[in-house]
């Protein structure tokens, strides 16, 4: 009997959400196709029909929510609406979220894995590029024009939450990665001229009002 539309395109999805979450928590290297296959509750001897080595996946994981329509973040109460026209605040907050930083499974893969994509061929470097320049993209359309190009202005903002993100989580002591967190947001949000829109969302600290309060 044959298999209904559609199924090839979610068993291929269901491959790729875990393999994102065992990269993610274990780097790509520690990772065996055993793991990922059993993660998406398949066998081994189906890996080969939907990519072509662990490295071709690797470069399908690097997708996120700015390049992947059906990627879905599972950061409780932090949403992005990419269609919106203040969407670059909205980026900012939520990749700078509490929620983000706690959930290392389902992070953005250009926080858990550049290392590993610094190791690894073109291809992935190249899907790397392409998410970042897709994130550069969506911030750069809601910029307040000041006094830097939009696009440096944006790939400026772009740096600060992926790097920020991964600094932070490198720290043992938690307080110290929170107020990592918001100070990168804060200069994040000052850069985009979005320091005063809204109020701070998603689990983020109140010491990003203090922060700002400090500045004026």
């Amino acid at each position: 009997m044959p298999y209904p539309s559609g199924h090839r395109a979610e068993v291929k999805g269901k491959i790729i959400q875990s393999a994102r979450r065992l990269f993610n928590r274990h780097g790509f290297d520690n990772v065996s196709l055993n793991q990922i296959m059993s993660g998406a509750g398949l066998t081994r001897g189906g890996f080969y029909s939907y990519f072509q080595s662990k490295s071709d996946l690797y470069a399908e994981v690097l997708g996120c929510f700015f390049t992947d329509p059906e990627w879905k973040s599972c950061w409780d109460g932090v949403e992005v609406d990419l269609a919106s026209t203040d969407v670059g605040p909205q980026v900012v907050r939520a990749y700078l979220s509490r929620q983000h930083f706690e959930d290392v499974e389902n992070s953005c893969p250009m926080v858990a894995l550049p290392t590993d994509v610094t190791r690894s061929g073109k291809s992935a470097k190249r899907a790397f590029e392409t998410v970042f320049s897709a994130m550069v993209s969506v911030l750069e359309r809601s910029l307040i024009p000041r006094r830097l190009p939009r696009r440096t202005e944006a790939q400026a903002i772009a740096a600060l939450c992926v790097g920020g993100m991964v600094v932070a989580r490198a720290m043992a002591d938690r307080t110290h990665a929170d107020e990592l967190r918001d100070a990168c947001m804060s200069v994040a949000l000052d850069l985009g001229g979005w320091e005063n829109e809204g109020t701070v969302k998603n689990g983020t600290s109140k010491r990003l009002r203090r922060l700002g309060a400090a500045r004026s």
